[in-house]
């Protein structure tokens, strides 16, 4: 098969690929709609669902993610929509363990609160670090050591911004609903482990990443090493202004 006819072949498998993930996800969410506990807490946790469903769509001819990406972007936003349903604070894993696996999750790890959506703050910085390091790779261009911190850091801090969307909401519409999308459940640090949750996840995804490139990737090392490396030896600052100042003027 010439190249071309295997890049064809190849697309063509992505694009199958996609549609099996659109098409369960959409079987999921149209089940997950019927009426969900709080309608309007659904709503507020689908917005962002629905800005990275139209991102993801306007930019799949120009940057189509990996499968493995797609498929960990998926993962998460399955176990969202459940959160969505029920609100986070209520979904009932216990009742379900205790049903089909005979025994007590809470019990067994002492939970005294429902901890659905601290899961999901970890799965987020495990399943989004990959993403988002294909992004930086990709786009940015980074290498090495960088190649792992940068999505580190842009999970972290993309946790911090949704705590901050969440106190926004709250402090705007008060009330159940904004107490059920806040879903503190009585606990003055619940953003605080959030983040740190999600920060986990992330550094669990990054040195998992980060294995597997030790043992695969042959020029590893070198590629460390030339992410440390100055690659302008100038300074920025008052220094570049004044070089953009000098050159504009000449």
């Amino acid at each position: 098969m010439s190249k071309a006819g295997a890049a064809r072949r190849s697309g063509s498998e992505h694009r199958t690929f996609i549609l099996v993930l659109v098409a369960i996800f959409g079987v999921e969410f149209a089940l997950l709609a019927i009426a969900p506990v709080s309608r309007g807490t659904w709503v507020a946790e689908n917005m962002l669902v629905l800005g990275l469903g139209v991102l993801l769509v306007a930019t799949y001819r120009k940057f189509r993610f990996s499968r493995v990406s797609y498929s960990l972007i998926f993962v998460f936003l399955v176990l969202h929509e459940i959160g969505a349903h029920y609100t986070y604070s209520m979904v009932p894993y216990d009742d379900w363990s205790r049903r089909w696996l005979g025994f007590s999750v809470n019990e067994a790890f002492g939970f005294e609160r429902n901890h659905f959506d601290r899961f999901l703050h970890f799965a987020y910085g495990l399943l989004f670090a990959y993403p988002i390091r294909e992004v930086f790779l990709r786009i940015a261009n980074v290498r090495g050591f960088w190649g792992y911190f940068l999505p580190l850091d842009l999970t972290m801090s993309t946790s911090m911004i949704y705590e901050l969307i969440e106190w926004a909401f709250a402090m705007t519409f008060g009330g159940d609903a904004g107490a059920a999308y806040l879903g503190t459940q009585g606990d003055e640090w619940d953003a605080h482990v959030d983040m740190a949750l999600a920060s986990l996840g992330a550094i669990v995804a990054m040195l998992a990443t980060l294995c597997i490139n030790l043992a695969l990737q042959r020029d590893f090392a070198s590629e460390w090493a030339e992410s440390f490396r100055i690659k302008q030896s100038e300074p920025l600052g008052e220094e570049a202004i004044a070089r953009m100042l000098a050159e504009s003027e000449s």
